[in-house]
């Protein structure tokens, strides 16, 4: 196989670059990584308030949030 028919794919996919984004790549890593490794949400508390933590202190609940709920109709 030629060095040319190789794809080098170093470049992080749009799912990876939006949790890039959130600045919580590693946290929600390790929440996936636990949820993979135990096969139980219930097992993760410690990796997922991490990933809360980290979500709320970089304000990603204000970026996030498209939809007024306060409005009512």
């Amino acid at each position: 196989m030629s060095k040319s028919s190789i794809i080098q794919d170093d470049e992080p996919d749009e799912w990876d670059q939006r949790i890039i984004k959130t600045g919580c790549a590693d946290e929600n890593l390790a929440l996936q990584l636990c949820h993979a490794d135990t096969g139980d949400w219930r097992q993760c508390i410690k990796e997922m308030e991490a990933f809360k933590k980290c979500w709320s202190s970089n304000k990603n609940d204000e970026r996030t949030n498209t939809v007024d709920n306060s409005e009512s109709i």
